[in-house]
């Protein structure tokens, strides 16, 4: 398995996705999404994604160059048609309108239908709390097909409907909370497949309602189980909250039509600290909430306490430095694209 530098990282999705019909912004926003989520940890949702972009980009079901629509709007909110563009590109230009707004509303919400993938949800609220707001997002697959079983059920009806929130502080790396409201993500089930590993118990059950460590009973009516193992009635009840945010209220419908085609519809919401004390004070007094919760003695079979979002910064840093591992089978993937569109020179493959 090859170990890449992200900058390389970021030419080779650039020139493959420029190659497949994106303009070159399209291309630099979604590489440099992509390689976040690979520093961040998140493999799921980084260079592996891009033959499945550039598949639906061949079936109509990604636009490039899609116009940016706003279909209703007023001072504090707005409702974004991104015309089946990709969702980097859309759900950015949505955070970055939204952050906008709330600088004179004070808080300020949007909602995004036709769009692509997103990717790593916690990168639009981190905008917001680099702008000194709280950021708020949940997004939801639309009527594509699901992954995840309703708690007690054993068939799909739910996507795994994430939801992130970021804080302003003046810590070293951004406190934020980016999870699934199922125990993983069907990215981390392919994941799995792709890098020939099991999966752990409570991530899955097959298609008769058991539970398995085998990830490829997912592509065989196998469902995703809720987050929270025993208690997966909390995970259950928050995914069904973002269905409604992302997926009702943006008008996207809920359940499977027969196109399965990918629609992220997203919910976004701004909160100006400002307007509710000083900023420095509050980003300060975060700080310290943060330092208080890592100074917390470890339990047994740990060695540290980190504040939401610390790991990701730490590997983001370590990453940077060492590369980013890319399993052979999407390396084969992406050779393989480039061998199509000819720019294998070019990307010195």
């Amino acid at each position: 398995m090859p170990i890449l530098k992200p900058e390389r990282i970021k030419k080779i999705i650039s020139v493959l996705l420029q190659s497949a019909g994106a303009t070159q912004q399209e291309a630099v926003i979604v590489s440099n999404h992509s390689v976040r989520a690979n520093l961040a940890g998140h493999d799921s949702h980084g260079i592996i994604q891009i033959p499945t972009y550039i598949d639906r980009i061949r079936q109509g079901h990604v636009v490039p160059k899609a116009p940016f629509e706003i279909k209703r709007e007023s001072p504090s909110s707005t409702v974004i048609d991104g015309h089946w563009g990709f969702g980097y590109v859309v759900s950015e230009k949505t955070m970055e309108l939204t952050i906008d707004k709330a600088k004179t509303s004070s808080v300020a919400a949007a909602t995004v239908f036709r769009q692509g993938h997103v990717g790593r949800v916690a990168d639009y609220p981190i905008m917001a709390a680099k702008a000194g707001m709280i950021g708020v997002m949940t997004a939801d697959s639309g009527r594509s097909a699901k992954q995840v079983a309703p708690f007690g059920g054993r068939e799909a009806r739910l996507g795994t409907n994430p939801i992130s929130v970021a804080i302003p502080s003046n810590l070293e790396g951004p406190l934020f909370v980016d999870m699934a409201t199922s125990a993983a993500a069907a990215g981390k089930i392919n994941l799995a497949i792709a890098r020939n590993q099991t999966i752990p118990e409570g991530w899955l059950i097959s298609k008769d309602g058991r539970h398995t460590t085998d990830p490829t009973e997912f592509s065989q009516g196998g469902a995703i189980l809720p987050l929270g193992g025993t208690e997966g009635h909390k995970g259950y009840g928050l995914s069904v909250i973002v269905e409604i945010l992302s997926g009702l209220l943006t008008g996207l419908g809920f359940g499977v039509e027969p196109s399965g085609r990918h629609n992220d519809g997203c919910f976004m919401a701004v909160f100006n600290v400002e307007a509710f004390r000083p900023l420095e004070e509050f980003k300060q007094e975060v700080t310290e909430l943060a330092l208080y919760l890592k100074n917390t003695p470890p339990s047994q079979g740990n060695t540290e306490v980190y504040y939401p979002g610390e790991l990701e910064h730490i590997r983001t840093q370590k990453l940077l430095k060492e590369g980013i591992l890319v399993e052979d089978t999407t390396w084969s993937k992406i050779n393989e694209l480039a061998s199509e569109f000819g720019v294998k020179d070019d990307l010195d493959m």
